[in-house]
């Protein structure tokens, strides 16, 4: 049984590791409203109707009527409820689940994130309990919601998804697309089948255009297709089953020491993106590869790194010879087309290596091979070699003693052996010169064998004549057995060689995980990375990492390195666009270190710098296979250390939040109560007599109220336990009950209102927006000159509304105006000290973008003084028409 027709271990081993585990089917769709609940439910109850247990863990039906209908024939777990700040949420109870064990269990909305004080705080999470249980999980989720995906999504959507599944999930599950047409859904929309009518009228203008659905539907159908092929080649090859099945198209383009192979690269990007393909770039490593110059190692090394760049995967293969190779390779990857460059070759050099193309052509059926023409002369790169076609010289010198030896000893044993066996002897130099010099010394060997066995050992002796006819044949067959046996020895050797190369670079690899699995310290990482790449690759290396002052060295394997300007740009370069740059890449090659970055997804973690003394590019094209394998584990063990460090400030802001929230209970119940009570008989003292005292204990009492509520406000925002109840208010009347609630602060101070009457209602949360405009009107009435007015302005601007606070006062500092937003940052006038904690526009800011709504601070054009505006979009205003429609 050849390699390929033996099952993969890998496979193997993946397909062990989900025996037991339960089965999971993902109902992808490309935004919300095309059925997957309901494709979901449906499919469900059709497995209830054959006889399997299924139980619904979670659904959410969104008050869809069709939807809701098909839960009533299905069992439904009810959820568990979690207390948190003052509420009621309500959660899949995944123990009571796990408990009730059923077949099959049906989990909507794979991508929530769950309440706090779960066990999970995802529900994919919570899936993967199930699975490992052993229960059968049917899934949905929306196409914004792959990780993977979770940029491209928002870079034509505006809209960034805070929740996202991992690639991983999806990768081993079963994946059916819910779609339908851009227009269907629209209409879908317009009926209020997905949202009520005034959300939907929003939506359309925004998420959801046509543009928009149609881009997603493409991602959808290409991220499935991907996960089906993925999941059809580890079948095959844990099966060992043969042939391209080509689910979808991948390319293969043979990268060579040519001149032009970039071009071939080139080309292969473009049929790549034609077809939506992956696509790699594969350098195959034969014997002939050791003898290469070094301008020709630099043109690999460099045509793999612009298919990187390009956006292949790179590989760089050991084999015999070049086709067979790329047909190995090509048959490991499934691929169904493969791009190769064609030289011009002599038709004398064709009769005698054969031509690399046909050969391809005839033994890679199912495989469309495209073949483009190299432009340059490829025949004179041949000519520069390190070392000669011919072998070193001492190999012959070697030979010749060897032939020497056994006609010494066949002329001692001649009268003994027979002719034929003295023939035999010759064997021994052929094949012993072929293991150890290689093809042309074993072919030397073979002719040097037959012309000293025909001149001192076949009648007429001392002369290259025969005077037998069959002695001429001994001649040829022990010629042509020589040029066998070293032919076969030769490429037994090459195979030798390709196989010690190999575990060599496997060895190193093992040995520095080891290493590396050790460490716990980013330091330590560091050096052991320096120390065990330079010996390996045999370059002077140093890792560079971001400081307070730009990337610095931080470890290196020759001590006291130092980088210049030249090297500090390259290394920038590569840490803001984690690309490699420097020499042998096309970006500041007039470097002498070539860097390469150390990267955990889109995070880069460090750069890595390689050089080498002699001038020579710092990785040549065999090494950088074993050069992204090392750069891989690095960044693994720097991953490791970083995430580490993470869960241990995790374990520390939970205790800190632990703290916060028994404090801010004390503050809640231990004073905010006796304030209250102190208020009250403030009131009431004040109601039956008038004294100055009584007013001064009501107006502390009502300040230490309004800054405990404050402490509390910003708590919940850091929370994140803002919970919304948007509704359509008037903002004369909010702008006239906030100022009646803050007319202690505003005292002395003149209230001009330019409220138009016939302003749109605005959509937000009343209780949130009172706090916002009771924070600003009191910032106002604190930091305006006594006996100046305080505007109250509402203005319409182009798809906008604008409400603006407006005093006369010392103003902002010029340049600092934003700073006012930061939590406990107080920016007032050197001339005059005002009370006051520095939370109050830090709430104003978190509550407006918390509703949508964006705010500013400026100084007045007119005179001394701060504007303060909120800013409302304009799908945050209701327009005359939607007046009447409750929101």
């Amino acid at each position: 049984m050849s390699g390929r027709e033996r099952p993969a271990p890998e496979a193997f081993l993946r397909a062990a590791a989900e025996e037991g585990r339960g089965r999971l089917k993902i109902f992808l769709g490309a935004a919300p409203g095309v059925g997957k609940t309901y494709e979901m439910l449906s499919e469900g109850a059709a497995r209830r109707r054959s006889g399997t247990d299924v139980v619904v863990g979670v659904v959410e039906t969104h008050g869809r009527a069709e939807t809701e209908a098909l839960t009533r024939d299905l069992e439904i777990l009810p959820r568990r409820a979690i207390d948190y700040e003052g509420r009621t949420l309500a959660e899949m109870d995944l123990d009571a689940l796990l408990d009730r064990r059923p077949a099959l269990a049906l989990v909507d909305e794979l991508a929530h994130t769950n309440a706090p004080g779960s066990r999970h705080p995802k529900r994919y999470q919570d899936v993967e309990e199930l699975l490992d249980a052993g229960i059968d999980v049917y899934s949905t989720i929306n196409i914004q919601h792959v990780e993977s995906l979770n940029d491209v999504v928002a870079s034509f959507t505006r809209v960034r998804v805070r929740e996202t599944v991992p690639d991983s999930i999806l990768e081993r599950a079963e994946i059916e697309v819910v779609d339908i047409p851009p227009d269907e859904l629209i209409e879908r929309l317009k009926e209020g089948k997905v949202y009520l009518p005034q959300e939907a009228t929003r939506a359309l203008s925004h998420f959801f255009s046509k543009s928009n659905l149609s881009a997603l539907r493409e991602l959808a159908l290409r991220r499935a297709a991907q996960a089906v092929d993925a999941q059809m080649l580890d079948h095959l090859r844990a099966n060992a089953l043969g042939g391209t099945w080509a689910g979808s198209e991948r390319i293969l383009v043979a990268v060579s020491e040519l001149p032009g192979a970039e071009e071939l690269v080139r080309a292969a990007k473009r049929i790549a993106d034609a077809a939506h393909a992956s696509w790699t770039a594969i350098h195959v490593e034969t014997p002939r590869t050791r003898a290469l110059d070094e301008p020709a190692l630099r043109r690999i090394a460099a045509t793999l790194n612009l298919a990187s760049r390009l956006g292949a995967a790179v590989a760089s293969v050991p084999a015999a010879s070049v086709v067979e190779g790329l047909k190995s390779y090509a048959a490991d990857a499934r691929a169904t087309q493969l791009v190769v460059g064609k030289s011009t070759r002599s038709r004398w050099f064709e009769l005698r290596h054969g031509s690399v193309v046909d050969r391809l052509v005839r033994e890679t059926p199912g495989v469309a091979v495209h073949v483009l023409p190299l432009t340059t002369n490829a025949v004179a790169t041949h000519r520069h070699r390190r070392t000669g076609d011919w072998g070193a010289p001492s190999g012959y010198f070697w030979t010749t003693l060897m032939v020497a030896a056994v006609t010494a000893l066949g002329s001692a044993l001649f009268h003994v052996l027979d002719l034929g066996n003295v023939a035999l002897l010759y064997l021994l130099p052929v094949m012993t010169a072929a293991s150890l010099f290689g093809l042309r010394t074993g072919v030397y060997a073979g002719i040097l064998s037959s012309l000293g066995y025909n001149y001192f050992f076949l009648p007429p002796t001392g002369t290259l004549t025969v005077s037998n006819p069959e002695n001429i044949i001994s001649i040829f067959v022990l010629l042509g057995v020589a040029v066998a046996t070293s032919q076969l020895t030769a490429r037994v050797r090459a195979q030798a060689d390709i196989a010690a190369v190999s575990a060599r670079s496997n060895a190193a690899l093992a040995g520095y995980l080891r290493q590396l699995t050790r460490l716990n310290d980013p330091i330590g990482v560091a050096r052991a990375a320096c120390g065990e790449i330079a010996d390996l690759l045999g370059v002077r290396v140093a890792l560079l990492q971001q400081t307070a002052t730009g990337l610095s060295v931080q470890a290196a394997s020759e001590p006291g390195t130092r980088l210049e300007t030249m090297e500090l740009a390259a290394a920038q370069w590569v840490w803001d666009t984690a690309q490699p740059a420097g020499r042998g890449t096309g970006t500041l090659a007039a470097s002498d270190w070539q860097f390469q970055p150390l990267r955990a997804g889109d995070r880069v973690l460090a750069v890595l710098g390689v050089a080498r003394d002699d001038g020579r590019d710092p990785v040549r094209s065999d090494q950088l296979a074993l050069l992204g394998s090392l750069l891989d584990q690095t960044s693994l063990a720097l991953e490791r250390l970083r995430l580490e460090a993470e869960m241990r400030d995790v374990d520390a802001v939970r205790e800190r939040d632990r703290l916060r929230a028994a404090l801010l209970s004390s503050v809640s119940h231990d004073l905010r109560t006796p304030l209250t009570s102190v208020l009250a008989a403030a009131g009431e003292l004040r109601r039956r007599r008038d004294d100055p005292l009584l007013d001064t204990i009501q107006s502390e009492a009502t300040r230490l109220n309004r800054f405990v509520a404050n402490l509390l406000d910003m708590a919940r925002v850091e929370a994140g336990a803002l919970r919304l109840a948007l509704e359509a208010i008037d903002l004369t009347d909010a702008v006239g009950a906030a100022v009646h609630d803050t007319r202690g602060s505003l005292d002395g101070h003149a209230i001009e209102l330019e409220v138009l009457p016939d302003l749109p209602l605005v959509k937000v949360d009343p209780q949130l927006f009172h706090h916002c405009l009771l924070n600003l009107l009191d910032n106002a009435g604190r930091y305006g000159d006594p006996g100046t007015p305080i505007i109250i302005r509402a203005e319409r601007r182009p798809e906008a509304m604008l409400l603006s606070v407006i005093d006369q006062g010392p103003g902002l500092p010029e340049g600092r105006e934003l700073e006012v937003f930061e939590t406990f940052r107080r920016l007032e006038g050197s001339d005059r000290s005002v009370s006051g904690t520095g939370l109050g526009l830090a709430i104003v800011k978190a509550f407006a973008e918390a509703m949508g709504m964006t705010v500013e601070a400026a100084n007045r054009d007119d005179r001394a003084g701060a504007r303060f505006s909120i800013h409302f979009p304009e799908h945050l205003l209701v327009r005359g028409s939607d007046q009447g429609i409750e929101l």
